[in-house]
């Protein structure tokens, strides 16, 4: 029996695509929720994920506007797994709460509806899905020296910096385990506008 709608989780990993494959399917009109647009909403000052933050890390932390330095908080982070974890104890739940109330209002009037979720996988490892049920799992995924070469050009840094970026994440490899598609950008983006563009037509075949 077919189904009448597809929610789609869109993952990978840092400088692997990911904008790029979420850019092509709003240019093709489809609805893409954004995490970490949420993300950002949830911790602005006066949120409740705000102060636990603030409590958890302290003062320092914060910009001369008070607001939540991103740069900052994300130095921690990446060199403390521990901290890393707290901080998504407190945003994950909030922002799959509110990736829920986005999806009840787009599943109505979009067959598809795509989740740009750039944690999706370690959130379903570390807490599960959050009561938020994605029929598919895409993996934009790339080899790692190619991984390594676009975060150095993007971000100025060093090899060093880059790897140490980049081995603060879920390695691409473990994530292929809970990925129903994967989905290789080592190429062109013509050439990945034709994947995204067969992959749409097949799952648009199994809708009503």
């Amino acid at each position: 029996m077919k189904q009448s709608n597809a929610i789609i989780g869109i993952t990978g990993g840092i400088a692997t695509g990911k904008s790029t494959v979420t850019k092509i399917l709003l240019d093709k009109g489809f609805t893409v929720i954004d995490a970490d647009k949420i993300a950002k909403k949830v911790v602005e000052i006066g949120e409740p994920c705000y102060v636990d933050i603030v409590d958890v890390f302290g003062k320092k932390i914060l910009n001369e506007y008070l607001e939540i330095d991103r740069k900052k908080l994300g130095d921690i982070i990446f060199k403390d797994e521990e901290a890393r974890k707290k901080l998504n104890r407190i945003v994950h739940p909030k922002v799959f709460d509110e990736i829920k109330k986005h999806i009840n209002l787009n599943e109505l009037k979009n067959k598809i509806i795509f989740l740009d979720i750039p944690l999706l996988i370690e959130s379903i490892k570390e807490m599960g899905q959050n009561d938020i049920y994605a029929d598919e799992i895409w993996l934009i995924y790339v080899e790692l020296d190619t991984q390594i070469d676009r975060l150095m050009n993007r971000d100025k840094i060093s090899k060093d910096e880059a790897l140490m970026k980049i081995n603060a994440q879920m390695s691409l490899e473990e994530k292929k385990q809970y990925a129903d598609r994967i989905i290789y950008n080592d190429g062109t983006i013509e050439e990945l506008k034709i994947k995204i563009s067969k992959i749409i037509d097949e799952v648009e075949f199994k809708l009503v």
